[in-house]
């Protein structure tokens, strides 16, 4: 039996701690070894991860690049969608019309070489108020109804025999009214403008012939005027006051364009006023006041209620 108290033998306790101490390196080392091995393993998985990552990212890229190309693909497919869709609207509307204007055509009521004629005859009225009312060209508008009669001539539908027969009145109020009044009173105003140029400026002998005997030998001494004062002597005065009168014609054509009136009376009533400043009083410039005082008597309209009445009735029926 072995005493526990006794002392032990160095040499078994040698081996003992050898075989410790090799314990310890040998945990030593799988302990390292392992430490190595997860740190490897943790610098491999952070490598994959940055791997896949990278990858992610690029993949990610191209997705939203193919995404703005998707985008874009399907903007241009819309654009193309609606100028489809108005193109097709328009082809529907243009079909609608011509089918409209196949039916017109197809309708009896309404055969197509008579609404020809009617549109024709329609248009050639149409020119003919223009005429008168722009042109104040009444050989024109006679014209142009002259070719409307033989249009509308060409119409056998008994339906138009009363277009017809308004026609016919219109053309006779026409040519009964002789020559336009506005061309007539432009004439006149053109050869008035022409004559005052033959007006003289000074008394002739024969006013002076027609004197008491005791006027005619103070008219040697003293100049007798009008007590008014208005006539213009001074040249300066003339020249403006003649440029005046210029200005008072023009307007009174301008206002003969227009066919208006009123003004056309008020012009020629201011140049009127002016005649006397300019010339002393002769039989010639009496006769040039008298031929301005008949122009703005004259009226400037066609004297015809039946003008237009033709392309009136012919609207109407056509649009019942």
């Amino acid at each position: 039996m072995i005493d526990p108290d006794a002392p032990s033998d160095p040499r078994r306790r040698a081996p003992v701690g050898w075989l410790v101490l090799l314990l310890l390196v040998l945990a030593g080392a799988w302990a390292w070894h392992a430490w190595q091995t997860r740190v490897a393993t943790d610098r491999a998985a952070e490598d994959d991860a940055a791997h896949r990552i990278t990858a992610l990212e690029a993949r990610l890229e191209t997705l939203r690049r193919e995404q703005r190309a998707q985008s874009q693909r399907l903007q241009q497919a819309d654009a193309t969608n609606r100028l489809l869709r108005d193109e097709l609207l328009g082809i529907g509307q243009r079909a609608a019309l011509l089918e409209d204007s196949v039916s017109k055509l197809a309708d009896p009521d309404r055969h197509g070489a008579q609404a020809l004629r009617l549109d024709e005859t329609e248009m050639l009225l149409g020119m003919a108020q223009q005429r008168l009312r722009i042109a104040s060209d009444l050989e024109g508008a006679r014209r142009a109804y002259a070719l409307a009669s033989g249009t509308l001539d060409g119409i056998d539908d008994p339906a138009y025999l009363s277009l017809r027969q308004t026609l016919a009145q219109e053309r006779a109020a026409l040519d009964d009214a002789g020559v336009d009044p506005a061309r007539d009173a432009a004439t006149r105003l053109d050869a008035l403008e022409g004559s005052l140029a033959t007006l003289s400026t000074t008394r002739t002998s024969a006013e002076g012939e027609g004197r008491r005997w005791w006027e005619r030998v103070v008219s040697r001494l003293v100049e007798v005027q009008s007590g008014d004062g208005t006539q213009m002597r001074n040249a300066a005065d003339r020249s403006a006051g003649l440029d005046a009168l210029r200005i008072e014609l023009t307007l009174a054509r301008a206002a003969l364009e227009r066919r208006d009136t009123a003004a056309w009376r008020a012009a020629l009533a201011r140049a009127d006023a002016w005649l006397p400043r300019l010339w002393p009083d002769s039989p010639a410039l009496r006769g040039h006041r008298k031929t301005l005082q008949a122009l703005r008597a004259q009226s400037l309209a066609i004297p015809s209620p039946v003008i237009g009445s033709t392309l009136a009735q012919l609207r109407s029926m056509r649009a019942r």
